[in-house]
């Protein structure tokens, strides 16, 4: 394969830059670099010459053998000083060597999946923790890189293998008579890795969830001060807000990390009958992303008047609690009465959510599982009709193996690859 180089550290000016090399030139490249011989396996600090002699930087210079690397392959990377100029002279300087290629994006972890370092889901993994911006999302990212996806898979295909065999052995022996009645310990296999999908795939919907983020919607009449109320939640004039009703028209979204879950906050178009058909426009998409939220926030004295149904674990709050004679169960975004325990309210909500999430955390592992469900539910059906359809049963169940094999990247997993790895940065 190509020696392939990249940046690895952020663009633009830092403490430490680092840049990295893999493939079967690296270390040549390296001691060509550096200077003097380098070790197979350690690190050297070192001045780093451009091809001319001319000097490039002193960094540290750190070397990884074959196949106990990230990527499986030799491996150098260079750490230097983190200027832009300095790294744009050392990524210039590596170009200009003719055994060295820069690599595509998300190309050293396409080699550690080629080279059987990590595996599809562990890919994913890596891909989420570069992209967490909550506690949540780097505990789940976290466990997903570590393999507990891959370990789970590995198991349920070892049960399945084990039952697959007894069946086989039936039919391989059909003609005498065998001691042992396979049936129960069949079904019992089966029954134990569908119950694990099965709340897998339960799960699935809400690990996507802190994958991708929580919606929250707030609704109400016009002028009920959902605008107001938002802007104090996000510490920010995220939406414009006027005395005059129908002022918000489309849906203000706003990020935010409550109690360490990816929330998305929705500032919505007041709910009313109106002859103007921009607002209606606004009024009819409010609803619609309302009714899709996880959960709703009913800034209204009567729920039932803004025709959005109420779901389990929506809140209600009474709007304008700063122009009540009473602020029991009111809010105020003006003067920030009840915005601690509508966050509380909030968090406690979703964070009893995530209990039910499972380790999967992506459409194609539910259908992966699913698939693999389906196969297992005909077996179970084709057991019971004896001996006689054992055959149809192995099938069934080596349809499941397959599946559970292509969640962790085995098999057919070809075309995803592409979609996957170009999410990546040039240095991962």
């Amino acid at each position: 394969m190509d020696t392939i180089f990249a940046l690895a550290s952020a663009q633009g000016k830092a403490g430490v830059a680092v840049i990295r090399l893999s493939g079967p030139h690296a270390h040549a490249v390296a001691t060509r670099v550096a200077g003097g011989d380098l070790p197979p396996r350690g690190m050297r600090m070192r001045r780093l010459r451009a091809p001319d002699g001319s000097v490039l930087d002193d960094g540290l210079v750190l070397t990884f053998q074959a196949p106990a690397s990230f990527t499986g392959e030799d491996v150098v990377e260079f750490q230097i000083h983190g200027s832009t100029a300095s790294a744009n002279a050392m990524l210039r300087s590596l170009s200009d060597m003719d055994d060295l290629r820069l690599a595509e994006p998300g190309e050293f972890t396409r080699r550690a999946l080629e080279n059987g370092k990590l595996d599809l889901a562990q890919v994913e993994g890596l891909a989420d923790l570069i992209d967490a911006e909550t506690e949540a999302q780097r505990v789940q990212a976290q466990t997903i890189l570590s393999g507990a996806l891959g370990d789970l898979a590995e198991r349920w295909r070892r049960d399945l293998i084990r039952a697959a065999s007894l069946l086989e052995a039936v039919i391989d022996f059909a003609d005498e008579e065998v001691p042992t009645d396979v049936t129960p310990e069949v079904r019992s296999l089966i029954s134990g890795v569908m119950g694990d999908l099965e709340r897998e795939v339960d799960g699935v919907k809400i690990a996507e969830r802190i994958r991708t983020g929580f919606e929250v919607a707030i609704v109400g009449l016009p002028n009920a001060g959902k605008s107001t109320l938002l802007n104090a939640l996000a510490g920010r004039e995220a939406a414009i807000t006027s005395e005059y009703a129908g002022t918000t028209r489309d849906v203000i979204e706003v990020r935010m990390d409550l109690a360490g879950l990816p929330v998305t906050l929705l500032d919505t178009a007041g709910l009313r009958e109106t002859d103007d058909h921009v607002e209606n426009l606004g009024i009819e998409l409010a609803r619609k992303r309302a009714e899709s939220a996880d959960l709703r926030v009913f800034l209204t004295d009567t729920p039932e008047d803004l025709g959005v149904p109420m779901q389990d674990g929506d809140i209600q709050v009474l709007p304008k609690s700063d122009l009540r004679e009473s602020s029991i169960g009111g809010i105020s975004g003006k003067t920030g009465q009840g915005i601690d325990q509508l966050i509380s309210g909030i968090s406690r909500n979703l964070s009893e959510r995530t209990t039910k999430s499972g380790i999967a955390t992506r459409e194609r592992h539910r259908m992966a599982m699913s698939k693999a469900l389906h196969a297992l539910a005909s077996a179970q059906v084709v057991l019971e009709s004896g001996p006689d359809l054992y055959d149809i049963a192995a099938e069934e169940l080596r349809t499941a193996i397959r599946a559970l094999e292509s969640l962790v990247g085995r098999i057919d997993v070809e075309t995803l690859l592409d979609e996957i790895f170009s999410s990546f940065c040039l240095g991962k």
